[in-house]
């Protein structure tokens, strides 16, 4: 028997009826008829009597129902002792991240999460795109942010939409004299680049837009490295809006013709099955952070 079975039971006795027991239930009477039927057949004996005016109890009915109600109790004292866990609002949360939301949101969230929750600990694993998706998959951290085309197979909720600008040495003389870039003025120029693993996103609208062949003299893995040396003449690059926030190095930037960005998310293994102080978390980010309305 379970305990669908033993609340049917409960609910027949309460009302008298079959058909008002269905209705409280959100069950068919025949879903309810075939609840008691099977738990009359397991026990052995007859529930319940039937005549025109409803359902009355047995005598054997009647000698069951204290203990039905006793489970039922104890149920519902689980289940509300679960939920006094849940509002405890302690534990541990692990988050991954790359470098620009690492200096651009992750101070902020842990301080105003912590005002909030000031029991859940917050550990910080700042890596690349590859880190942050390999640490998820692995159970390294519990979510992590990453850009949606980075993301893979792994669920993830758009939060923000960071456009991507051509940055170039202070002073550049542009070919045109438009306000923005364009592949056709990028194409012949020396690109300071990274691995396509830390910028996925950069990586695809050059190979979208014919700038898959340019010439790539510099290879380095950071932001700050990629930005010195534009600054120093060296060559140009494609970087997010939000990299730039904390460039601290004289260049010139262009916003992109055609648009460009990349959109950052909150990615966990499974969203719908997180642990509580999780869960609190990544609601908190998203409530914070989500500028992108739905489609």
């Amino acid at each position: 028997m379970t305990l669908l079975s033993y609340q049917v039971f409960q609910t027949v006795v309460g009302q008298g009826s079959f058909q008002k027991a269905a209705e409280i239930l959100n069950l068919t009477p025949s879903a309810v008829s075939h609840a008691i039927a099977s738990m009359e057949q397991e026990l052995g004996f007859s529930l319940f009597t039937r005549n025109k005016a409803g359902v009355a109890l047995t005598n054997y009915g009647e000698h069951l129902l204290p203990y039905v109600n006793a489970v039922l109790n104890s149920d519902e004292s689980l289940q509300q002792a679960i939920a006094g866990l849940n509002g405890l609002k302690m534990g541990n949360v692990k988050v991954g991240c790359f470098s620009s939301v690492c200096t651009n949101w992750m101070t902020d969230i842990i301080h105003s999460f912590h005002q909030r929750y000031p029991d859940i600990n917050i550990e910080l694993y700042q890596g690349t795109y590859a880190d942050v998706s390999y640490w998820i998959k692995n159970g390294i951290v519990d979510i992590g942010f990453l850009s949606l085309s980075s993301a893979g197979d792994l669920p993830i909720e758009p939060l923000y939409r960071d456009p991507l600008l051509c940055v170039v040495p202070k002073g550049y003389r542009k070919r045109e004299d438009t306000p923005y870039m364009t592949p056709d003025e990028m194409k012949d120029e020396v690109f300071v680049s990274q691995m396509e693993t830390t910028d996925a996103d950069i990586a695809i609208f050059m190979k979208q837009n014919g700038l898959g062949n340019v010439r790539m003299d510099y290879h380095v893995v950071d932001d700050l490295s990629t930005i010195a040396l534009v600054a120093a003449g060296l060559g140009i690059c494609i970087m997010p809006e939000l990299v730039m926030n904390d460039i601290p190095y004289a260049v010139d930037r262009y916003p992109m013709m055609p648009e460009a960005y990349r959109v950052i998310g909150i990615s966990a293994l499974n969203p719908n099955f997180l642990a509580p102080a999780v869960k609190m978390l990544y609601q908190h980010v998203i409530e914070k952070y989500k500028i992108i309305e739905e489609a």
